[in-house]
């Protein structure tokens, strides 16, 4: 059964940006933003990784305090918040129907170890239970195996956005990263939708709410929100 005001965020255990010598992990920003909206709006939420246990942020969202993000400010200087980070569970251990709302932050480790059938079990299942589903940047990554109760894919004919080819292509990550994830949902059936490069840009389609990049993070935390708001 579902329970009533629990959310849960997804994040990378990847550290590796392909064979750059570069590391990854999650951006701090998409998963600490996201988190305090859910927490204000009166969820308790739980922490998830690939492989639990310590998850590792992107090396570059490590800023110094004073260039620190305000709800990354907020999530480092929150005992109970760090802790969870410290200690997430390990995806092969969740529930999807447990959570009135799913949520994948990015990084671009997440185009490493998100595109599995454990995510996509857990990403479909709590669809199927009428959960809100939302994802930020690399985040919609672990949509691609995620299903509808009839089988077909979940972002078929949906609008959605995620991190661009275009945006790849301005970064140089063609080639390095093991797939481009826009075309991937295009090739799903996804009705793919986008700003500029590295705009903001956030969509949502009923339960379903994404984002493009890092500068999407405050918009796709708004639109979780309303969602949420509305499926209760």
């Amino acid at each position: 059964m579902k329970t009533e005001n629990k959310a849960l965020i997804i994040l990378t255990s990847h550290t590796e940006l392909g064979t750059t010598g570069r590391g990854t992990g999650f951006y701090y920003d998409e998963m600490a933003a996201p988190y305090w909206a859910l927490i204000d709006a009166g969820f308790k939420v739980d922490i998830a990784s690939v492989k639990g246990g310590e998850a590792p942020p992107d090396p570059k969202t490590l800023v110094e305090p004073d260039k620190r993000p305000p709800m990354v400010a907020r999530f480092m200087e929150d005992k109970e918040a760090m802790e969870k980070l410290r200690n997430t569970i390990k995806v092969e251990e969740i529930d999807g129907t447990s959570y009135q709302c799913i949520f994948l932050p990015g990084g671009h480790g997440t185009m490493w170890d998100f595109d599995t059938y454990t995510i996509g079990k857990i990403v479909g299942d709590a669809w199927a239970a009428d959960a809100v589903v939302g994802a930020v940047c690399h985040g919609p990554s672990g949509l691609l195996q995620a299903k509808r109760p009839d089988g077909e894919p979940l972002v078929k004919g949906l609008n959605i956005n995620s991190f661009t080819d275009s945006e790849t292509v301005q970064i140089g990550l063609v080639g390095i990263e093991p797939f481009l994830l826009e075309s991937r949902l295009r090739e799903l059936g996804a009705k793919f939708e986008c700003s500029d490069n590295f705009t903001s840009h956030a969509v949502r389609d009923g339960r379903l709410v994404t984002g493009q990049n890092p500068q999407s993070t405050a918009a796709i935390s708004k639109l979780l929100i309303e969602a949420t708001s509305a499926n209760k």
